[in-house]
């Protein structure tokens, strides 16, 4: 025995699960869009400005950048793992080339781990205690002057 639906009605339920998708989809947009935050990173040559997704619960922080095949200059990921503590990063499922800056409680900049490799398991240690990971685009740091000791000032860290 086979079972169907007639052209009219599955014509209906294809519109309605498509109105569906969308609406998943353009809610999930909007979301994104609210989380984002502006941090700024005090360098020797000056104040960056980067604005920021901030991923603060255990599913934002393991999915982080994953799966996305692009990362626009002045953008990032920032990682909450409040209270301060060391932390590992890798690279699975991640597309995009990062440099990664582990930043301390205070706000100072402990490390940066360059140009990492796309797709890669290998651990990324903090090398110490630290609050948050900012992630953003490979060469960042190299090309804004971004150097362990530098302050981030945000709403993680406060403005300084």
């Amino acid at each position: 025995m086979t079972f169907g639906i007639s052209g009219l009605r599955a014509g209906r339920v294809a519109v309605a699960l498509l109105a569906l998708a969308f609406g998943c989809i353009a809610a999930a947009g909007s979301a994104r869009a609210a989380d984002m935050q502006t941090f700024e990173i005090v360098t020797k040559s000056g104040v960056k400005v980067f604005n920021v997704e901030v991923a603060k619960t255990t599913e934002e922080r393991e999915r982080g950048l994953m799966f996305r095949k692009e990362l626009p200059d002045g953008q990032g990921m920032l990682f909450d793992f409040s209270p301060e503590q060391n932390v590992s990063m890798w690279m699975k499922n991640t597309y995009v080339s990062l440099d990664m800056i582990f930043i301390r409680a205070d706000g100072r900049i402990l490390r940066i781990a360059e140009n990492t490799t796309p797709l890669s398991e290998r651990i990324i240690s903090s090398g110490g205690p630290v609050k948050a990971v900012l992630e953003v685009v490979a060469g960042t740091a190299r090309k804004d002057g971004i150097a362990p000791g530098d302050r981030v000032a945000g709403p993680l860290f406060g403005r300084n």
